[in-house]
């Protein structure tokens, strides 16, 4: 039944999901923006920071611990990974890219099946109740969940436009050729800036734990809704990864009052409408299609 208090329920469910969505996209699309490489395994990477926190919880019982441990193990895979695997596809074409990252994401998948199982796991909420908004009752954890990401964001964002290492990676984002012409070891860059966009996959798969359980399958739904969220944002554009999660996460969760089988129908409807109407995104530019 559709009304009122209904409605501004799932628009606050849309912002949530919007900003989570925001946060995992801003990590792909800096790694794609300066690297060139379109990783498939970003899902899987929001998966291992989800297994990584709940191990950790599981042993400490702290969700601080949790999400310190989750976002550091990521981190650190993708730097393995951009140092032993990737950084020899730079100059290979794109399709050997796709394949190598695919095949990547299907192996973290699988690592996780074989050690953990196939059943789903928890992470207990460190918020339990609700909160009255004065016009609406909602979760603690999704409202705090709102503002852990949107803090995350913003460290993101300070880190990316008021640091000198910021600087270098979106100029490397614009000319990598360069960075490397003026004496910057810009392979160094590519390893910092694949670690950060995996950390920022593992860090959101941990703090969503307590709102969805986690399984071995769960980055593939988010893999999809966050490329869907890169084209509709501009691929390279940190802003518009913003802009694309909170619309995105809007179209999904008002479409499921109405029609939950209609929420993916029209999240691709309206990408399909951008690329028509602006081929590089909304806040991307004409470099980057």
């Amino acid at each position: 039944m559709v009304n009122w208090p209904n409605f501004i329920s799932q628009c606050f469910n849309g912002l949530v999901l919007g900003a989570l969505l925001a946060l995992i996209s801003s990590g792909l699309t800096i790694i794609y923006g300066t690297l060139g490489i379109l990783n498939l395994a970003h899902g899987a990477m929001f998966m291992l920071g989800g297994y990584a926190g709940w191990l950790t919880y599981s042993y400490t019982g702290s969700f601080i611990a949790a999400v310190i441990a989750g976002s550091l193990f990521v981190m650190i895979v993708g730097v393995l990974v951009e140092r032993i695997i990737i950084r020899h596809f730079y100059s290979r074409p794109h399709e050997d890219q796709l394949l190598v990252t695919f095949g990547l994401g299907i192996c973290f998948v699988e690592l996780v099946r074989f050690f953990f199982g196939s059943l789903s796991k928890s992470v207990p909420a460190p918020l339990a109740g609700i909160t009255s908004l004065g016009f609406m009752f909602y979760p603690t954890y999704r409202l705090a969940l709102l503002g852990i990401v949107a803090v995350a964001l913003l460290v993101l964002y300070v880190v990316l436009y008021r640091t000198r290492i910021g600087m270098i990676v979106r100029a490397g984002i614009e000319d990598s050729v360069m960075v490397d012409s003026l004496g910057i070891d810009v392979y160094k860059v590519f390893m910092l800036v694949f670690g950060i966009g995996a950390m920022a996959a593992g860090f959101a798969g941990i703090i969503n734990a307590p709102v969805v359980s986690i399984a071995p399958d769960v980055g593939e739904a988010i893999l999809v809704q966050t490329f869907v969220v890169v084209v509709i944002g501009g691929v390279g554009s940190f802003p518009g990864a913003v802009l694309g999660g909170l619309i995105a996460g809007e179209i999904i969760s008002i479409t499921s009052m109405f029609n939950p089988g209609y929420s993916y129908v029209m999240l691709f409807v309206a990408m399909t409408l951008v690329l028509v109407l602006r081929p590089y995104g909304l806040l991307g530019t004409a470099g980057r299609e």
